[in-house]
């Protein structure tokens, strides 16, 4: 089975244990893609992140959207979901935490509660 490229865009101050925990459940044998880290290790202009993220983006099958609290006024998410939408991508917002709110965001897809069946729905 060729497995699905997923980029993942989550806010980078307040989501980073979301976007391990999905790196994590992407190692399970059985899980239906392959992750490709968006996250920037090192400090860079703003030009340059940016055509880093999309070149990243070019490169996946689809886009993840991981919603916390506050990821709907993060903006290097609301950067890389206007790219994937220049790029024709599909992108889809999962919820990363069980309790408080998660604003959407316009623009970025259907909303799902993160479990092992919806990955799989929106994967294959």
């Amino acid at each position: 089975m060729n497995k699905k490229k997923v980029f993942i865009s989550y806010d980078f101050d307040q989501d980073k244990s979301l976007k391990d925990l999905l790196v994590a459940q992407s190692r399970n044998p059985d899980c239906p893609f392959d992750i490709i880290d968006g996250s920037l290790k090192e400090a860079a202009p703003e030009s340059d992140w940016e055509k880093k993220a999309m070149t990243r983006i070019s490169k996946a099958d689809l886009v993840i959207v991981l919603l916390g609290a506050r990821t709907c006024r993060a903006p290097g998410v609301l950067k890389e979901v206007k790219m994937a939408r220049q790029l024709k991508k599909k992108v889809v917002q999962l919820i990363g935490h069980k309790h408080g709110k998660h604003p959407r965001i316009p623009g970025a897809g259907i909303l799902y509660r993160w479990t092992w069946e919806n990955l799989h729905k929106i994967i294959c």
